[in-house]
């Protein structure tokens, strides 16, 4: 199972389609607080339809709590400053996938930790982002592309 990480996501109706696809791709999805609304919130539910309450959902307090309870799984770092693409890196089965908060994307410490971890979607020069929902899309169905559709018809 792969597992995607939101990293204080400030946007409802992003979150709301990330479980929806998380739900559909038969993936994890994780909450770093703290949250920029309520998971109760209308738009999260909207944006999630019938499927939010289908969602295998971790909320965690903040990134540290988070970060130590992958152990050895191969985690992944999203974000616009990496040197690598999202499609030259291999994603064994149960990888971790982090992405940052909407607005600022993740901290910079934690990047500069892992460059080797640190992918990206290419795009046009001198735009800031993808929005955070498509951005989960693209990179979790390469690895599961890579990973032969495990447990999807």
């Amino acid at each position: 199972m792969n597992q995607i990480v939101l990293v204080e996501p400030v946007i409802p109706p992003n979150t709301g389609n990330i479980a929806r696809t998380c739900v559909a791709t038969n993936s994890k999805l994780h909450l770093v607080e703290p949250l920029g609304f309520s998971i109760t919130d209308k738009a999260v539910k909207r944006a999630g339809l019938d499927y939010w309450f289908d969602t295998d959902l971790q909320i965690w307090p903040d990134l540290d709590h988070c970060l130590r309870s992958f152990g050895d799984l191969p985690v992944f770092y999203v974000t616009t400053k990496a040197k690598q693409y999202y499609t030259e890196l291999k994603y064994p089965d149960n990888s971790v996938f982090f992405f940052g908060k909407e607005d600022k994307g993740l901290p910079e410490d934690l990047l500069f930790t892992h460059l080797d971890q640190c992918i990206r979607i290419p795009m046009s020069e001198n735009k800031r982002s993808l929005n955070l929902a498509n951005s989960v899309s693209i990179v979790l169905y390469e690895a599961l592309r890579q990973q032969s559709f495990p447990g999807l018809v």
